[in-house]
């Protein structure tokens, strides 16, 4: 395999479900706020529900689902278990949730994590009533089952928007490793972000040999060497180099998901 795989996002399953999933009321894509007909306009990066014909993972990395919910609509309860569920909020407001007496709104550039494991039920919803939600929902395995099931997250503040600006914020380590990031799940998994202002180079990245990443571009657009990449491409990327991050005319935001090798690379 390539040093870097880019995966267009023509290559990305693209689910609208039926508005009676997860208790949603009928689509009303006239109203003002909505910038999509269906509720949700999900890009899968791997198999899920209806999804079967694509990859089913890359490395530790299960699920990558990139989703736009519109105002006043969202995932009713629904029940987890043995996954690391990692959810990054892009734009808009998402509200959780869960069993374990959790409840919380979380906005722009922040993280809610839950070990799911012996089981756990939640929602997420957009409650707010004009503004559309992006999420990226991302599940990692962990490294047993039946853990006592966790929740947390980290609020995105102007020190989280500081830390990711022009440079790599650590976001999610490995509850075994020395980095000490705010979020730590049970997998050897880093997640890292990035916000680069237009015409920006972001500081390298080493992806260390016998390791291997999963890239998206979230927002904007950048090059990696000769590689372009568009808001909602994204990228196989083996170890033994370092990334450099290009940012174009209208700046880039990218997540990154860095794992041991597997021989997917």
């Amino acid at each position: 395999m390539a040093a870097i795989t880019k995966v267009p996002q023509e290559q990305l399953f693209v689910s609208e479900p039926n508005p009676r999933m997860f208790g949603n009321g009928a689509n009303t894509p006239t109203k003002a706020g909505w910038n999509n007909e269906n509720w949700l306009k999900s890009r899968f990066h791997f198999n899920f529900a209806e999804h079967h014909e694509g990859p089913s993972n890359f490395g530790v990395l299960r699920v990558m689902n990139d989703d736009l919910v519109q105002p006043a609509r969202g995932f009713g309860a629904h029940p987890h278990r043995d996954m690391e569920i990692i959810t990054f909020v892009v734009n808009g407001s998402l509200t959780h949730k869960d069993t374990m007496g959790t409840q919380e709104t979380l906005q722009r550039g922040s993280i809610q994590f839950m070990t799911a494991g012996t089981g756990v039920t939640h929602s997420e919803q957009n409650l707010d009533d004009k503004k559309p939600l992006r999420f990226i929902q991302s599940w990692v395995l962990p490294r047993s089952r039946g853990l006592p099931p966790n929740y947390g997250s980290m609020v995105g503040d102007e020190a989280a928007d500081a830390q990711r600006r022009n440079q790599w914020a650590h976001l999610v380590s490995d509850v075994r490793s020395s980095s000490r990031s705010q979020v730590q799940i049970n997998q050897d998994c880093n997640v890292f972000v990035t916000e680069l202002d237009p015409q920006t180079t972001s500081p390298p990245l080493e992806i260390a040999v016998g390791r291997q990443a999963y890239m998206l571009a979230v927002e904007g657009s950048f090059s990696v060497g000769d590689i372009d990449f568009a808001c909602h491409d994204a990228a196989r990327v083996c170890g033994g180099q370092e990334l450099e991050l290009n940012a174009g005319d209208n700046g880039a935001m990218a997540l990154l998901f860095e794992m041991a090798a597997d021989g997917s690379c």
